[in-house]
């Protein structure tokens, strides 16, 4: 069941703009960004992001697939920050050219073969993980379909998650040094 639609709440213009302007001042700087997953019994885990009060994301698998189904996977995790980080960036974008919106919702969906999970299924040769992934993005606003095109088109462009997702990205996993390990 979908929740009805909820008008976006207004951004603060001096907020807005000192954001802005602060990209702008340093265009080299650059965040580490961190998260903790921690695993918790049969297949489920914590993820702790930034220092934030015990709120940890949590993820599970589907029951199909071992888990308990009480919360997303990870890969529904990532359709998640996508459509996050698309819809933030529609609505910054949309206040940044005096759009105002009405209500935003995207669905996002892909498909993907688990026959081989975790590598100890159906070991033939096969993409493993989504090939592709169909945003639909669902806007009330006063502008034109050109417009709020172009408005999607631009905050994809720019959209961290999107990028990291259609740009090749070095994964470096390696086991930690056993005095890290151990801490």
């Amino acid at each position: 069941m979908t929740p009805p639609a909820v008008v976006p709440a207004p951004i603060d213009e001096r907020e807005f703009q000192a954001t802005i302007a602060r990209g702008r001042a340093d265009p080299t700087a650059v965040r580490t960004l961190r998260c903790r997953t921690v695993a918790q019994g049969r297949l489920s885990q914590l993820n702790y992001i930034r220092n934030l009060p015990p709120q940890p994301v949590m993820e599970d698998e589907p029951e199909g697939l071992l888990g308990d189904s009480t919360a997303p996977n990870a890969s529904e995790a990532l359709l998640a920050a996508l459509g996050s980080c698309l819809s933030i960036g529609i609505h910054a974008n949309a206040l940044g050219r005096g759009i105002p919106i009405r209500s935003l919702e995207l669905s996002v969906e892909a498909d993907i073969n688990t026959t081989s999970v975790w590598g100890s299924g159906d070991l033939h040769p096969k993409t493993i993980g989504f090939e592709t992934i169909r945003v639909a993005v669902n806007i009330d606003a006063d502008a034109s379909r050109k417009t709020l095109a172009a408005l999607i088109k631009h905050t994809v462009l720019w959209s961290p998650v999107a990028n990291t997702l259609h740009n090749p990205v070095h994964l470096d996993v390696a086991l930690a040094p056993a005095a890290a390990a151990a801490a």
